[in-house]
């Protein structure tokens, strides 16, 4: 018999061999694992901006500071691989942190060549946001209010209560243009991506703002507190001061008495003219001239400012305010000088 013996380049040969087939079978397994692992499960909705101009390794960085992808330069050859790195529009998307790169990929190659603005200004209510939405020919006003007051959405988004208002966040969106075919008060997936949008947005622009364990419900009563805010004053360097006002009234459990909570409740048929009728009127929910406390919810989506002042109320000792007519308020700690204001700014003009 003749042994089999191995030289030593064969040994190495066969060293060799299975160093590579063991460096492949882990590349092929790390591939396989990010392609179809998300960061995180169930994961967030989260808005990402693209501007003009980026590159798509800057727009991988991008995603991996969101946490949207796990890694950057992965992702970028995914890109180029899948020849998707050109296709990527600029603008506003709402991507996933519990979708795998691919779905991310899919999504940004999804894009149109043109986009049309959707404004949304501060202290709209959640059916005057419905008409904007109408009016701009990206969805329908039905089929938008629909989706606000879906329970399965609201939970989705941790929204307790029987809609949105509060959270559809004010802001300038790009939507693209698509036509619109569902009939009736169905909504389109045009007006359940706007919706998802504002949410998303919301959720972006207050992150930093609402403490991690902070309940939905704690976080509804400050929306609630910044939409009086926001319906009382335009003036940033009032914002605060307001809120004290109501703060203090909280704390003292005097009613708020705040107009524009009465023109909430009576809802899209108030036709301007606020009657002592409206003041005593029980049946309203949101009349805080009858009903201590704050409103059921929100009665408007408030700015950013707003919502920082409900956050921050400034210290102080004043209980009433009265507008004086050019966009300022005027402030007083007792009823007889609150009284005097009211002759001063409002009776008398």
């Amino acid at each position: 018999m003749h042994s089999c013996r191995l030289s030593p380049l064969q040994r190495f040969l066969l060293v060799f061999l299975g160093a590579m087939l063991l460096a492949a079978g882990v590349l092929l397994y790390q591939v396989h694992h990010f392609l179809h692992t998300a960061p995180e499960h169930p994961g967030t909705p989260l808005v990402v901006r693209i501007s003009p101009g980026m590159s798509f390794s800057a727009i991988a960085a991008l995603l991996e500071s969101k946490g949207i992808v796990v890694d950057r330069t992965r992702f970028a050859l995914l890109g180029r691989f899948m020849n998707k790195a050109g296709s990527v529009r600029a603008g506003e998307f709402t991507l996933h942190t519990g979708w795998t790169p691919m779905q991310v990929l899919e999504e940004l190659g999804r894009g149109r060549d043109i986009l049309y603005p959707l404004t949304i200004p501060e202290g709209l209510t959640w059916w005057q946001t419905a008409d904007l939405v109408q009016a701009s020919g990206l969805g329908t006003r039905q089929g938008f209010a629909r989706i606000v007051s879906d329970r399965d959405f609201l939970a989705r988004w941790h929204i307790p209560g029987d809609n949105a208002e509060g959270y559809l966040f004010p802001e300038t969106y790009l939507f693209p243009r698509v036509a619109i075919t569902t009939p009736g008060n169905t909504p389109t997936e045009q007006d359940l991506a706007i919706a998802n949008h504002l949410l998303a947005m919301f959720r972006e622009k207050t992150k930093e703002l609402f403490p991690p364990d902070m309940s939905p419900e704690a976080i509804r009563d400050i929306l609630t507190l910044a939409s009086l805010v926001e319906k009382e004053t335009s003036r940033d360097d009032e914002r605060a001061r307001i809120a004290g006002v109501y703060a203090n009234r909280l704390r003292k459990n005097m009613r708020l008495q705040c107009d524009p909570t009465i023109i909430y409740g009576i809802g899209p048929d108030f036709d301007g003219n606020l009657t002592r009728k409206h003041l005593r009127d029980r049946s309203n929910p949101y009349n805080t001239y009858m009903h201590p406390g704050l409103p059921p919810g929100p009665i408007c989506s408030p700015g950013l400012a707003s919502i920082k002042a409900a956050l921050h109320p400034e210290s102080h000792t004043y209980l009433y305010f009265v507008a004086r007519g050019d966009g300022s308020h005027a402030f007083s700690r007792t009823l007889r000088e609150h009284n005097q204001y009211v002759r001063t700014y409002q009776l008398h003009r």
